[in-house]
C-alpha cells in the first residue's frame, strides 16, 4: 500500500513539476508559430482615441465677438460675423469690404470736429493711365521716380485720401475716417476753411478727360451709404468746388445728376448743384 502511495506521489510531482510546465511552454510556442504564420489571426492592436479637434477662434473686426473660423466671413485677412458687418465702418473708422493700404500721410482732426463733408477727386498714375499700384505707392510715399518721367515732379509731395475707387470698382482705404487725410489742401466750403479738418476724401481713378465707369458710381454710392452710418454727412462736393481755380477734379465727366439719381441722396446735400463742371 505504501509503495502505491509513493508511486502516486511521484507521478503527481512529475506532472506538476515537469510535464505540466513543459506542456504550457509547448502550447505557447505553438501559438507563437501560428501567429507568425497567420498574421490576420492576430488580435488588432487597440486604436488610441482620436484627439479632439480644437477649431481656431477669430474675432469679428467690427464688433469683436469671437466665433469659430469656419463660421466667419473673411475679407482681406480680416474676419466678420456676417455680410452686414463687412459693409460697415468699424469703431476705428475702417471699412470692412475694402483693401487696406495704410498711409502715414495723415494727422489728428481738430478736437470735437464733426465730419460732415465728402470731397470727390480724380487721379491717375502715370498720368492718363489706369491700373497698377502707382496710386497706392504715391499715397504711401514709396513711388519710384524712375518708373515714369512725371514721378520726379511729385515725389516729394506727401498727400493721401481716405479712399480710392479703381476703374473696376475695387476700394482701397488709406486712412481712417476718424483721422485727417491730406487730400484737399487750401480749400473753403461755405465760409469754412481747411476742408481736410471736417471732410472725407474719395479719389476716383480717372483723368477728367474720359467718363467714369458705371461700377465706380455704384461703389461710390455704397461707400457713402456706409460712411453716413457713422458720420452725419450733409455735403458732397468736388475738389474744384472747394478749391476753385486751383483744382478741376472730378471734372466735367463726373455725372452729378446720374449719381444723385442712383444714390437717391437728397439734392440739398449737393450744395453746388448737379450740373457738370
Amino acid at each position: 500500500m505504501k509503495i502505491f502511495e509513493l508511486l502516486l506521489l511521484a507521478l503527481s510531482l512529475y506532472y506538476f513539476l515537469i510535464f505540466r510546465p513543459k506542456a504550457i511552454k509547448e502550447k505557447k510556442r505553438r501559438q507563437e508559430v501560428e501567429k507568425k504564420s497567420n498574421p490576420q489571426a492576430q488580435p488588432a492592436s487597440p486604436v488610441p482615441p482620436a484627439a479632439p479637434i480644437i477649431e481656431k477662434m477669430v474675432a469679428c473686426d467690427f464688433c469683436r465677438v469671437r466665433l469659430p473660423h469656419s463660421d466667419a466671413h473673411e475679407f482681406d485677412g480680416r474676419f466678420y460675423c456676417g455680410p452686414a458687418h463687412l459693409k460697415l465702418l468699424n469703431k476705428e473708422g475702417f471699412l470692412g469690404s475694402c483693401k487696406q493700404v495704410l498711409s502715414n500721410n495723415y494727422d489728428q482732426r481738430p478736437e470735437n470736429t464733426v465730419v460732415d463733408t465728402i470731397v470727390i477727386h480724380h487721379i491717375s498714375l502715370p498720368e492718363g493711365k489706369f491700373g497698377g499700384h502707382a496710386i497706392e505707392d504715391f499715397f504711401c510715399n514709396r513711388l519710384n521716380p524712375k518708373d515714369d518721367p512725371y514721378y520726379p515732379t511729385i515725389i516729394d509731395l506727401q498727400v493721401s485720401a481716405h479712399f480710392l475707387i479703381k476703374r473696376d470698382g475695387e476700394v482701397v482705404q488709406f486712412v481712417s475716417t476718424l483721422q485727417r487725410a491730406w487730400h484737399a489742401g487750401a480749400s473753403t466750403l461755405m465760409g469754412r476753411e481747411r476742408c481736410n479738418d471736417f471732410s472725407i476724401g474719395v479719389e476716383l481713378e480717372g483723368t477728367g478727360e474720359v467718363p467714369f465707369e458705371q461700377k465706380q458710381y455704384q461703389v461710390l454710392q455704397q461707400l457713402i451709404q456706409a460712411i453716413q452710418v457713422q458720420h452725419p454727412i450733409s455735403a458732397i462736393v468736388g475738389h474744384s468746388d472747394i478749391s476753385p481755380g486751383r483744382k478741376q477734379d472730378p471734372g466735367k465727366y463726373f455725372d452729378w445728376q446720374y449719381f444723385q439719381k442712383i444714390s437717391q441722396i437728397p439734392e440739398q446735400k449737393f450744395p453746388f448743384g448737379l450740373t457738370a463742371r
